[in-house]
């Protein structure tokens, strides 16, 4: 993968941990800031994701879109974790 410089100024306490952590795992201070980079973007991007699929989703059920009780839904789970392929519960509203 191409890569390109990006020159970050860090608070000297946040750079001395990163040099610390950096010893004591056996990795260099540039590779744990860029694991720590990645987990902290694809964890906001999921985020982002699970909003935008939450309003969706509300945005649905206001639309007249299909609402399942909750008792129904986890005994559907349940089953399904044991290995059971029950039938989808019925809509309760939709």
């Amino acid at each position: 993968m191409p890569s390109t410089t990006t020159t970050l100024k860090l608070p000297d306490k946040l750079k001395a941990r990163i040099a610390r952590l950096a010893r004591q795992t056996g990795q260099s201070p540039h590779s744990l800031m860029l694991q720590a980079l990645e987990r902290e973007i694809s964890r906001e991007e999921r985020m982002r994701d699970f909003v935008r699929e939450a309003m969706a989703s509300d945005a649905a059920v206001e639309a007249g879109g299909a609402v399942y009780r909750a008792e129904d839904v986890h005994a559907w789970m349940e089953r399904l974790a044991k290995g059971e392929k029950p039938p989808r519960p019925a809509p309760w509203r939709g």
